[in-house]
């Protein structure tokens, strides 16, 4: 589940659900790297996500900034935890938003049922990579 979390390729796969296709993913997995995604949505316009590792456990915890670039002031910090048990794993995504405004902008913005898109996506590349 990490691989298919952290590998560029395998990103392009999962992370824009059924919203669209994932363009552009760059990946700098250290602390202070950097990472990006931009997808095509199904509308035809451009949505793009940036930020900054800070902390990086491998197959166990990932710890990021996230900007949505059309709203840079919302800044979040998204920790990503992996959880292996009897040979599942279960990841749990908290996003922590800066004030309630910028939360609820977030929610609003329909990531509920995209993110539920994506990590159906995900959970079937994972078991592809068994």
């Amino acid at each position: 589940m990490y691989r298919a979390w952290t590998t560029p390729e395998l990103i392009k796969r999962w992370w824009s659900g059924d919203r669209g296709e994932a363009t552009i993913v760059e990946v700098d997995l250290r602390v202070g790297g950097a990472w990006r995604y931009v997808m095509v949505a199904n509308g035809g316009f451009e949505v793009a996500f940036h930020g900054e590792y800070r902390e990086i456990v491998p197959n166990e915890r990932i710890v990021s900034t996230e900007i949505y670039e059309e709203m840079p002031e919302g800044k979040a910090v998204t920790t990503v935890t992996f959880v292996e048990e009897h040979g599942r794993t279960t990841v749990a995504v908290l996003v922590q938003h800066k004030n309630k405004a910028f939360r609820d902008a977030h929610l609003d913005s329909g990531m509920e049922g995209g993110m539920q898109e994506a990590m159906d996506h995900l959970e079937q590349i994972a078991v592809s990579l068994r």
